[in-house]
């Protein structure tokens, strides 16, 4: 199912993993992942045609002049990236539509041959949060020790639609690999990547793993997406009366959420972006 090509030794090597699909409110696992991996090789390449249907993952065509040139077909694959202290091993791609197991099974093979010490994966949540706020994290584990202390996770029994990632962290966590997860609360109003969210998760991941990870560009891109959804706000009242009924929610309510909360919150992104179904 898969193959691979590294001539080094890794470093205390951590496994990111994030898809564009489930779940990935303004893209923030994916971007992320993009900024983690940088200008990484490619060192662990999935074959396609077992994990995508192309009917919804569609390959798209490159033409010159009416003559096809090329076909770039939707792939996943791992990029590695010379962390310092230690190596990042980034899998990222869109979300399989076929052989979720076996797919899972694959990359806790490479996690195991690897010498892969620990494994993140990363997300976005659609939430009645407003973008005049910080971005609040919410965390997941395999085991209760790695939460730690400071930890936000949901509160309570949990039941929502899975994602590959989560699939994927148990399946490395089945090896005896240790695995988080940081899902980043995205206002459900807010279009495209949600840079705030992808630096907050971009912090995260360097104070979880100890490494450095120049921003780049990511706090400009933020400071200037605040910008404009503050004009677009102020340009709409009753949009701006909603962002205040945001506010005040979440300054009344802090970081913890319920694990209902968090269903009703993907419930409600579900119904928004599936027309005609309850």
């Amino acid at each position: 199912m898969y193959q691979t090509s590294i001539s080094r030794e890794l470093v205390a090597p951590a496994l990111i993993v994030a898809f564009e699909g489930w779940v990935s409110a303004g893209s923030a696992g994916t971007a992320t992942a993009a900024h983690l991996a940088g200008d990484g090789d490619v060192v662990v390449r999935f074959e396609s045609d077992r994990l995508y249907d192309y009917r919804v993952n569609r390959p798209i065509l490159e033409f010159a002049d009416g003559i096809i040139q090329e076909i770039e077909w939707p792939e996943t694959v791992i990029r590695l990236r010379d962390g310092g202290a230690r190596d990042l091993l980034v899998l990222s791609g869109p979300e399989p539509n076929w052989n979720w197991q076996g797919f899972a099974d694959a990359v806790a093979d490479v996690a195991g041959d690897l010498g892969v010490v620990e494994q993140v994966s990363l997300g976005g949540i659609p939430w009645a949060a407003p973008h005049t706020r910080p971005t609040i994290l919410t965390s997941t584990a395999s085991r209760p020790d790695l939460l730690g202390g400071d930890a936000n996770y949901p509160a309570g029994p949990l039941r929502v639609p899975a994602s590959a990632a989560s699939v994927i962290e148990r399946a490395v966590a089945g090896r005896g690999i240790p695995a988080v997860g940081f899902w980043a609360r995205v206002p459900h109003y807010v279009g495209g990547v949600y840079y705030p969210a992808v630096v907050a998760l971009t912090e995260q991941v360097a104070r979880h793993l100890g490494v450095e990870i120049p921003l780049g560009s990511l706090l400009d891109d933020a400071a200037a997406q605040r910008r404009q959804l503050d004009s677009a706000v102020e340009e709409q009242p009753a949009i701006a009366q909603v962002v205040e009924q945001l506010e005040t929610i979440y300054d009344a309510a802090g970081e913890v959420a319920t694990g209902e909360e968090i269903a009703v919150e993907i419930e409600r992104f579900l119904r928004d972006h599936t027309p005609g179904e309850d």
